[in-house]
Parts: structure tokens; sequence; C-alpha cells
């Protein structure tokens, strides 16, 4: 086979794609596999800006791919960073109660808890105390013993050396200008691919909608902001987050602690009009804010959300000041003057279903026999990755 021409042709080079292409080895390991990416280096985007959470699987809905995939794939994860020693930190997540009416609420996540085979404990404030002094609760807290942290860079470039050792082509530098059955083109030449798979995050509407696999949603993106705490390392034990609002597929702004022990609050859900506006007006084009800026008649008449409190409340959220005063309501302790560094903001690649008016609650695959595509493959597929692999690729076998 020529230096061309590829069995299988990954589109994008972060957690899900490394994973996708080291399963595809182990189910096929005589074949020619591919990894494109536009950037230079691995999980430049959402896999290198992501919390590094490791979450256990209890706030999806039973019957849906996030909770199967989360549970599995939190130990396939932990599987994986051990085997490349690559640190974790078994810290655990506190869920706290803001009001009475949430208390209800955590009861529902223990119970998708125990639906979904994970591990959670409702506790009183007692036990909270004794588990995280900092945070604070109305009478019950959820605990969950699974949930841990890691550095999410390190595991997807330890990842991208494995699969190199063992075969997969890296074609870093790449930027897929258009694909189709067979083929990918990209900035640096024209290459022949059996299958195609799409794990292009906040690109993979784009690379499905020429296969017909997309035509049903639209990418709305979502900026995600992160400050650092100054405190000493191991102040804060425990990731603490709020009870979600049920109506959105974010969890809301928290506190977790980093694999080093530091604090960080994060993230936003702010909603933006590039899908690489990182930073100021950087990554903004006329074309996407055209693109964006006419899905929001359709959103903001979406009877499945509060999107003006979406709005409300998330925008105020680019003040520091504002972001860490919300966090008070987990740890009262903290103050916007111990959360001076701003960390690296990420944005979310979020589908909005176009008929229906909501943003996709679950993972979306789809595909057929030319090619396979990852939509919607937002939070928590970092920790789902290995997981969501060895269900794709399944049918490869």
């Amino acid at each position: 086979m020529s230096d061309n021409a590829f069995d299988f042709g990954v589109v994008g080079a972060g957690i899900v794609g490394l994973a996708l292409a080291d399963r595809i080895r182990q189910v096929q390991p005589t074949a020619t596999i591919a990894v494109f990416d536009k950037e230079s280096s691995v999980g430049q985007h959402a896999s290198g800006r992501n919390s590094g959470v490791l979450h256990a699987g209890f706030y999806y809905s039973p019957d849906s791919l996030k909770a199967q995939l989360t549970r599995d794939g939190n130990n396939l994860l932990r599987d994986f960073l051990a085997a490349e020693n690559i640190p974790i930190r078994e810290c655990g997540k506190v869920v706290v109660a803001q009001t009475e009416a949430e208390v209800t609420q955590l009861q529902e996540l223990h119970r998708r808890g125990i639906a979904n085979g994970v591990t959670t404990e409702l506790i009183d404030e007692t036990k909270l105390t004794e588990l995280e002094p900092l945070a604070k609760t109305v009478n019950l807290a959820l605990w969950s013993p699974n949930t841990a942290v890691a550095n999410p860079l390190q595991a997807t470039v330890a990842l991208a050396e494995k699969v190199k050792r063992e075969g997969t082509v890296l074609k870093l530098g790449h930027e897929v200008t258009s694909v189709g059955p067979g083929k990918v083109v990209t900035s640096n030449g024209v290459f022949s691919v059996g299958h195609v798979i799409n794990a292009a995050g906040l690109y993979a509407d784009r690379i499905a909608k020429p296969f017909g696999f997309c035509d049903d949603y639209a990418m709305l993106p979502f900026k995600g902001l992160y400050w650092y705490g100054n405190w000493a390392p191991n102040t804060l034990l425990r990731h603490v987050y709020p009870v979600p609002d049920p109506r959105n597929p974010f969890l809301g702004v928290h506190l977790t602690v980093t694999v080093d022990g530091r604090a960080k609050i994060g993230p936003t859900a702010i909603p933006i009009f590039s899908r690489e506006s990182y930073q100021g007006f950087a990554g903004l084009t006329p074309r996407e804010i055209l693109e964006i800026v006419g899905l929001y008649p359709k959103f903001l008449t979406s009877k499945n959300h509060d999107v003006f409190g979406l709005i409300k409340t998330e925008l105020p959220k680019y003040l520091q000041r504002h972001l860490v005063n919300q966090a008070q309501a987990l740890v009262p302790s903290i103050r916007p003057a111990d959360f001076k560094e701003r960390g690296k903001p990420g944005i979310r690649a979020q589908l909005l279903d176009i008929k229906n008016k909501k943003l996709e609650m679950d993972f979306v695959v789809r595909g057929d026999e030319h090619s396979t595509h990852m939509l919607n493959a937002v939070s928590p597929a970092w920790t789902s990755a290995f997981a969501m692999a060895k269900h794709v690729c399944s049918k490869f076998a």
C-alpha cells in the first residue's frame, strides 16, 4: 500500500480519535491507520483544555450512551493511566444542594447511579464535613467515590506515542479540507482511505455532512472559563459540584482539584460565535458568526431549555469576581482574591437538534460501510474515550 493510502483514516488527534486508532489496532493488527489533524501537536482543543475529571457516570439517563460509556470508560481510562504511569488523584466528588428543592434532585441522581451500576451515597452534613470541610450543603449531599482526576493533555500525548509505537501514522499539520467515501483531502495531500472515522470535535459536523450524517444538527459552541486558586496544595480535598439543571447538558460552575492538589473554579457555559474563539476576538470569522447567529432564532424559541435564563446567568461569568462569587454557594470561604490565575479556556462542541430546537444531551454515533462519525462528543468524552472506541470498533472485529 502506498504512503497515501490507508485502511482507516481518523480525523482528529484528540483523546477520542486516538482511542479509536488504538482500538482499531487491537481488533485489526495488520491494518494501516492514519490520524489527521490540522494542529502541529495532539490534544490542542477539548482534550487538552478540559478539567481532567474522571466522571463516574451517575448523571446520565440509564438508557443513554453517556451512562454506559462513562461507567465503563472510567475503568478503561484508569487502566491506561496505570499502564503509562500517569498520576491519578483519587479525590472523589461531592454534589451539594443549595436549596431544599435540590435535595429531591440529589435523590434522583442517586437513583440514576444505582440504575447505571455506579457507586454513590447520600450523606448528611456531618459526613460531608468529614469528606470536604470547606463544602456546604442543605440537609444532604451526594458522594461519588469513583470520581477522580488526571492530566488530560498528558494522557492524550501518551496515547499518541502509544499508537505511533504500534504503527499508526500521525499526519499532524494536515488540515482536512474535504472528505468523501474512500477519500480524505488535506492541506498537504490527497489520501485514499478505506474507512473514514470522524472524531473532529468542534468540526465533526462539517466532516459528517458530506456523508449525509449530520443534516439534522448544527454546531453551537459554548466557552468554558477556568480560574486557579492560590491556596496551598490540598486545601480543597474533593471535587465540589452543584446539582445540575436537568434542562441543560451542563453541570454548572464547580470546584475541582487538579492532580497536583490545586483548586480550580469552572467551567462556564458561555454562548459564543466561533469554534475557536479562545482569546478575545481571535478565531472569529464573518462566515462562522453568520452561521451561528442564524441558529439563535431556533435556539431562543426552544421550549426545551430556559435559553434566556442561561444567557442571563452565563454572560456575567466573563467577570472573574462574579464567577468566583457564584462558587461561594458551594464553598463559602472562597474569595475573588484567592482565584487570580486564568486557566486555558475550552470550547464545547455542542450540537443543536435543529428540528426539535433542543441541545443534544447524548453522544451520537452514526455511520455506514464508508465512514463512522462521533457527533456531540462533549463532556464526559475524555472519561468515555476508551469505552467509546470499544463500542464503535466492535463492527471492525
